[in-house]
C-alpha cells in the first residue's frame, strides 16, 4: 500500500523564516516567540527548549507529520547537538528523516530547501 503524501503548498504559499533570535521567529511576517515547527502549509508552536530532553508532547507533533515531509531539520539552539539516540530509533521505527543543525543553520537550510520546492520542515528551538 503506497502511502500517499498531502500535495504541497506553492513555493510562493510556504512559510519563510524570515527573522529569528532574541528567543522568536517571524516567520511570513508573524512573531512567535519561542520554539516553532514550520511545516509546507503552516507554522506551529513547538514546546522544546532542548534537543535532548524533548517532552512526548514535543516529539509526537513531529511524528504526527512524518509523512508530510521528506525531512525536518531540528535546530537544536546555539550549537549543533547529536540526536539522542533514543530519540534517534523511535524517528526511525516512524519512518520520520530528521537532520540536526544549530537553529541558525537550520532556519537557512529550511529556506533553500523549501525555495527548490521540497518537501522539509523545521522543528526550532529558539535562541
Amino acid at each position: 500500500m503506497e502511502i500517499k503524501r498531502p500535495v504541497l503548498p506553492a513555493v510562493a504559499d510556504r512559510p519563510k523564516i524570515q527573522k529569528y533570535g532574541a528567543g522568536r521567529f517571524t516567520i511570513s511576517g508573524l512573531v512567535f516567540a519561542g520554539g516553532v515547527f514550520v511545516l509546507p502549509g503552516q507554522t506551529l508552536a513547538w514546546p522544546a527548549t532542548d534537543i535532548a530532553a524533548l517532552s512526548d508532547e514535543a516529539v509526537d507533533l513531529l511524528l504526527a507529520h512524518a509523512a508530510d515531509v521528506d525531512v525536518c531539520l531540528l535546530g537544536c539552539g546555539p550549537r549543533t547537538l547529536p540526536i539522542p539516540p533514543v530519540l534517534r530509533a523511535r524517528f526511525k521505527a516512524a519512518g520520520f528523516r530528521a537532520d540536526a543543525m544549530d537553529t541558525g543553520s537550520a532556519c537557512r537550510t529550511y529556506n533553500v530547501l523549501m525555495s527548490e520546492g521540497r518537501a522539509v520542515a523545521a522543528a526550532l528551538i529558539a535562541i
